[in-house]
């Protein structure tokens, strides 16, 4: 599979330059970060949440934990995780398990962790898994340009 198509589309909306990081397929983003020797913390995954409001995507870093509890009482929202059935259908151009942290592009509210803020490069799933997006951390920043900044997570 190539780069989902909604994520195609995003970068190129918003005119940004990246490149494709291939590696064998993974089942982690632990797995990827080993297979592309790119370090956890620079892989940005998407964690997503829901409550009876709708859906919320949490972009943290790889090597890191959502912090739940902290979303619950920092929004006042009863956030839980949502279901791989429910990441299936909302990411449809996506396998389930590799959902870009793009929240904006699928229309999905979207709460990027202070730790992506200061990477000079940041790496993500393409919406496959077998390849990486690479992009600047400035480009990054821009793609999730208006979306909430906070510490949502934690790393072991």
């Amino acid at each position: 599979m190539a780069v989902a198509e909604t994520v195609q589309h995003f970068l190129e909306h918003h005119s940004v330059e990246y490149g494709l990081v291939s590696h064998p397929h993974t089942g982690s983003s632990h797995e990827t970060a080993e297979a592309t020797h790119v370090s956890e913390d620079h892989i940005a995954k998407a964690v997503l949440v829901k409550d009876t409001a709708g859906y919320a995507m949490v972009v943290v870093p790889a090597s890191n934990w959502v912090e739940i509890e902290h979303l619950r009482k920092e929004f006042n929202r009863d956030f839980h995780l949502a279901t791989e059935d429910e990441l299936a259908k909302l990411f449809s151009d996506c396998e389930v398990g590799a959902v870009p942290p793009l929240g904006p592009a699928y229309g999905v509210e979207t709460f990027l962790d202070q730790a992506l803020t200061s990477l000079a490069n940041v790496y993500f799933e393409a919406g496959d898994h077998e390849q990486l997006v690479h992009t600047t951390g400035d480009d990054f920043r821009a793609l999730l340009g208006g979306v909430r900044h906070g510490y949502y997570s934690h790393s072991d």
